[in-house]
Order: structure tokens, then C-alpha cells, then sequence
């Protein structure tokens, strides 16, 4: 994947949010500068509609982490908004790229480079740009 130079890269899942800047070039990214937001995830009706039947029933889907990824999608909304982001990379677990997907704003979604299917919380920096440059 071609990511842009000083392109904003969010790694998010439910419990955790980071965002970095790509600061080498689109074919070899080098990220840096991890920045830990404080979310106040407090969306927890988002989630109730977008359970599936299973998940209902057998309580698997928690629904802090859906409003943790809804949280660190409005975040990235009020950046975009503001004209702080210009190019964003969107990295999440499936269940939580889902979630934030239904919170995109169009400014966000204007900015958003590519998504990347993966959970990759908790990964090391190196390990993150080699998911980014095989994309």
C-alpha cells in the first residue's frame, strides 16, 4: 500500500487507540510519534442495533468496545473536521472497523487513505509498517 508522506496512521481495537505519522516514503513507511488520545467512549447505544442475532444472544458483543471504537471514530471525525488530518490509514479488528465505519463523517471519509482489516494493538512498530508496506 502506498501510504503518504506524513500520512496519520490510526491502530485501533476495542480497548486501545494509537495514532502515529508515516514520516518515510509512501512505499516504505516509517511510523512515529505514537499518540495515545483520551477517549471518553460514551456512544454504548451505537452498538445494541448493529449486534448481530448470535452475538445477542450469547453476549458476545461488548458493547464498551463498540463504543470505544465509535469514540475513536469521532475523534478522528473532529481532527478531519478541523483540517488537522489530511491523509489517514484506518488499522482496526474487524468488529471495531465495522463500528467506526458507522460513525465516519464525509470530511473523514474524504481523508481516509485505505483500511486495513487487522487487529494490530499491541504490535511493534516494525512488525505495523512491514502489514502496511505488504497491503
Amino acid at each position: 500500500m502506498k501510504l503518504p508522506h506524513k500520512a496519520h496512521v490510526a491502530i485501533v481495537d476495542g480497548e486501545h487507540f494509537t495514532v502515529m505519522r508515516n514520516s518515510g516514503a509512501p512505499l516504505d513507511p516509517k511510523l512515529e510519534g505514537a499518540e495515545k488520545p483520551d477517549l471518553s467512549p460514551s456512544n454504548f447505544s451505537a452498538g445494541i442495533r448493529h449486534q448481530d442475532q448470535v452475538g445477542q444472544q450469547l453476549g458476545r458483543t461488548d458493547l464498551e468496545e463498540l463504543a470505544h471504537g465509535a469514540a475513536a471514530a469521532e475523534w478522528l471525525n473532529a481532527k478531519a473536521i478541523a483540517g488537522d488530518i489530511t491523509d489517514v490509514l484506518v488499522i482496526a479488528d474487524p468488529k471495531t472497523l465495522g463500528e467506526m465505519r458507522r460513525h465516519y463523517h464525509s470530511e473523514l471519509e474524504k481523508r481516509i487513505v485505505g483500511e486495513i482489516n487487522k487487529t494490530m494493538t499491541g504490535e511493534s512498530v516494525d512488525r505495523i509498517e512491514k502489514v502496511i508496506a505488504a497491503a
